[in-house]
């Protein structure tokens, strides 16, 4: 994924994203702790949408998307190959 930052003055910090498939969305992070998640039609250079989140709101949206840490996708697979050991017996 392709990552930009931009500060604006007075507003706050800007990251635009573009996934792997072209896909492009921003967050806005004003000072206040708002953010706004906007999107983009293919295209366009101008928000199709901006949804705003309160600071927990936002919060909970990055733990949904966080990945497991290391340790928990480490254990997850320790236990499929104990599974896969057992069943292979």
């Amino acid at each position: 994924m392709d990552t930009d930052r931009t500060t604006i003055p007075g507003t706050g910090v800007l990251h635009h994203f573009r996934t792997g498939h072209g896909v492009r969305f921003a967050l806005l992070t004003e000072s206040t702790g708002v953010r706004h998640l906007l999107t983009y039609a293919a295209g366009s250079d101008e928000p199709a949408a901006d949804i705003t989140l309160a600071p927990d709101e936002a919060d909970q949206i990055a733990e949904l998307l966080h990945t497991g840490s290391v340790h928990d996708r480490l254990t997850r697979l320790e236990r499929r190959v104990a599974h896969l050991a057992v069943d292979g017996d």
